[in-house]
């Protein structure tokens, strides 16, 4: 899962509630389930092998899961069934244990050998908050395939249910789902772990002018009847289950590369995109061939809480990257790279989340070289490495190491953006710089052949480490200093370091119109990208006048942008200065906007004043009906912790 830039200064507090589809966007705390059962016991999570899930996948594998799902926009609602073939690893062993949010389990059947079924008994546990519920189904036939019937709740925290109102469109409702990191659980009961790998199949119907989409076969040409057939030949982890349904059509980017989208966006997303095919053909020159078959990007409605998501074939993402300037398409090679980087090798828990998104992160800044040049590259470097200095604070510092220690992240959704995507990343640009870019490229791709279609911890990829770079070439870095990086916070004295002079000649400009009030040169300003304009606007005091920021937006028009990444810089200055001719936009961009990237340090900026923060409770009001659970989530903890702090005696 990718943002197109790591948090601000002011998301801290959300980044430690955490992207990544696809975040450094980092992930948000999942909305609560059902009213809180108590936590599950530290001794139960230290002895299963994922701590966030109940599965036990030492004791039995999901090996396919074949769906049979109506899509009810009514009812907000799928209902079905899945099958599941097993392998039963344990031969004594006769449960089937899989995690479940919110959902309600109708019947559990398990095929006999003489091809019948039978009812098999099941119970349903209290609700963990985080966790679920716990599924557990007796099977002491040990079942080759076992059916459970079930219909998902209208709240399920892993789909986005939209009325026409909210989609580009106005017309078709419209349905997403979010499964990472473990959402999956909420439309699907499943080892909702990404340990388990399995292939799936699936028959949905719908609502006949509604196309159905999800992460596997999708045929560019398949007629819209509201009958829909799909495969996933290649086996993925659970949160990799996607599907998502409304009015979709296709623009080809190439043979094997596409667009679904709306119909007024489809055109605008293809030309925005068209770059799709020369990043496939880089990253496969670099690190092997793309295993999954196609490589379309369905851009979904602006409530879309991350900035991609990486799903397999089918990436989710946001319209908010969609400038007309092609500015923001790392995103699209961030996705790409998931090809490799997490859905090829995929992390075994989320302590190791690291390998995921910090490996893809390098990746993405390896394309984004390779296709616009190592100036750009080193500019996006530059932006992430900034926020991570301001994220990385004494109070988290237990999260920012890349081997996160058993029970320190209680939320699998609390990882720092900036330790897994950035920091992640600058370790594999250190191993680059010291082992030279050929030798570790080299190791890179024998990394991703080893490992092909597992799921790996980050033992196994020092492990691998060990053998393949640190002692094939002796002396370039010690076992020490390769294990700074892994287990020790902050960021090593080792980290190479990236200067952007596109960006010096940004810190000047600024430094001039500060110190005189001298605005930059038209001739210097218009040749700036989104990349330059945010590092003008992130460089700038905590506040400046209202005076001041009228002045910018006399020249410049931040107030009313349509570039997202401008707009979560410029709106929270405006704010923090007392620049209320922003509110009316401020208002507009929340309401219209989901990305938490985008809006969540505008809301954490409202919420620090009890005006701002009444501001943020009516916008909200307004806004909620459109935003994912997520996002909802996100913000109602900032207005809730807001609330307290203000609170008598606090």
């Amino acid at each position: 899962m990718r943002p197109m830039f790591p948090l601000s200064l002011l998301a801290i507090g959300l980044a430690l509630i955490a992207m990544t589809g696809c975040r450094r966007e980092a992930p948000a705390p999942a909305a609560a389930p059902s009213p809180a059962a108590s936590a599950t016991p530290a001794a139960d999570e230290a002895a299963r092998p994922d701590e966030h899930s109940y599965a036990e996948p030492e004791k039995v594998r999901t090996q396919d899961v074949a769906l049979e799902l109506n899509v009810d926009f009514a009812k907000k609602q799928l209902a079905g069934s899945a099958t599941y073939t097993l392998d039963w690893l344990d031969p004594r062993y006769g449960k089937l244990v899989l995690d479940t949010r919110d959902l309600t389990i109708e019947k559990v059947v398990g095929e006999r050998a003489d091809g019948r079924w039978a009812d098999l008994i099941y119970t349903t546990a209290p609700a963990d908050k985080i966790l679920g519920s716990k599924l557990t189904i007796a099977v002491p036939e040990r079942n080759r395939r076992i059916r459970i019937t079930y219909h998902t709740a209208p709240t399920a925290s892993g789909l986005q249910w939209l009325e026409p109102s909210m989609t580009e469109g106005k017309k078709t409702p419209f349905m997403f789902s979010q499964s990472q990191q473990i959402h999956a659980r909420s439309w699907v009961p499943l080892q909702d772990t990404p340990i388990v790998r399995f292939t799936y199949t699936a028959h949905v119907t719908s609502p006949a002018d509604t196309m159905v989409l999800m992460s596997a076969d999708n045929d560019p040409k398949a007629v819209r009847d509201g009958d829909y057939t799909f495969k996933m030949p290649q086996k993925i982890p659970s949160y990799l289950l996607a599907i998502a349904v409304g009015d979709l059509v296709f623009k080809p980017i190439s043979a094997r590369a596409g667009v679904w989208a709306e119909p007024s966006m489809a055109p605008k997303a293809a030309a925005e995109f068209v770059d799709t095919e020369r990043m496939m053909r880089t990253a496969e020159r670099l690190y092997g061939p793309y295993r999954w078959g196609r490589y379309d990007i369905l851009v979904l409605p602006p409530s879309f809480p991350y900035g991609g998501m990486e799903n397999p074939r089918l990436t989710f993402a946001t319209p908010t990257v969609i400038t007309g300037d092609r500015s923001l398409v790392s995103l699209v090679a961030h996705e790409l790279a998931h090809s490799w980087s997490g859905n090829l090798v995929t992390f075994a828990t989320s302590k190791d989340a690291w390998l995921n998104e910090g490996t893809t992160s390098y990746v993405e800044n390896r394309i984004i070289e390779d296709l616009y040049g190592r100036e750009r590259a080193d500019m996006e470097s530059v932006i992430a490495r900034n926020e991570l200095k301001s994220e990385f604070t004494e109070e988290n510092k237990a999260l920012q190491s890349l081997a996160v220690k058993a029970g320190v992240l209680k939320d699998p959704d609390e990882n720092l953006g900036s330790t897994v995507y950035t920091k992640g990343a600058w370790f594999l640009a250190f191993l680059e710089q010291r082992f030279g870019r050929a030798n570790f490229d080299a190791f890179l791709r024998g990394y991703f052949d080893h490992f092909a279609f597992q799921s790996v911890t980050t033992q196994q990829f020092a492990d691998y480490a060990k053998v393949n770079l640190l002692e094939k070439y002796p002396g370039k870095v010690t076992q020490d200093e390769f294990d700074a990086w892994l287990y020790q916070p902050g960021v090593p004295s080792t980290a190479p370091q990236v200067v952007s002079p596109r960006f010096e000649a940004v810190d000047a400009a600024r430094k001039a119109w500060l110190d005189a009030g001298t605005l930059p040169d038209k001739a210097l300003t218009s040749k700036w990208t989104t990349h330059e304009w945010v590092h003008f606007i992130e460089g700038m005091p905590e506040t400046l006048t209202p005076e001041q920021l009228a002045a910018l937006d006399a020249a410049y028009t931040f107030t009313g942008t349509p570039n997202g990444e401008i707009a979560q810089r410029w709106y929270p200055l405006a704010v923090r200065s007392g620049y209320t001719q922003a509110n009316t936009a401020i208002a507009d961009f929340l309401q219209r906007i989901g990305r938490r990237k985008l809006i969540m340090p505008t809301y954490t900026a409202l919420a620090k004043t009890p005006q701002g923060l009444k501001l943020a409770e009516e916008i909200f009001a307004r806004a909620r009906p459109g935003y994912h659970p997520i996002t909802s989530g996100s913000v109602e903890q900032v207005i809730r912790e807001a609330k307290a702090g203000a609170a008598p005696g606090r």
